[in-house]
């Protein structure tokens, strides 16, 4: 998989897009009466979706490649050891 990434714009100059989304009755009234910027909540939440998403695609894509590393390492030690002060 090959994910685009997105190029952040400072908060003020981001396009937005109009969308629908259907959430919670009870929780939109409340986030109402408590003045939450539902569009902005919603923005981050999603963005923050994104990344995790993003983070775990990462990480199938390169399974192999950790599990060949971690193998590798577990067989032969890590190969600069003998220059750690630890």
């Amino acid at each position: 998989m090959n994910h685009a990434r997105i190029q952040k714009a400072p908060r003020g100059r981001r396009k937005s897009v109009p969308t629908n989304v259907s959430l919670d009755a009870a929780l939109v009234a409340e986030a109402r009466e408590l003045g939450v910027n539902i569009s902005q909540a919603s923005s981050e939440g999603l963005e923050k979706a994104v990344k995790i998403a993003r983070g775990e695609a990462w990480l199938e894509e390169n399974r192999a490649a950790l599990q060949w590393w971690n193998n590798y390492v577990e067989e032969n030690g890590l190969p600069l050891a003998k220059y750690r002060l630890f």
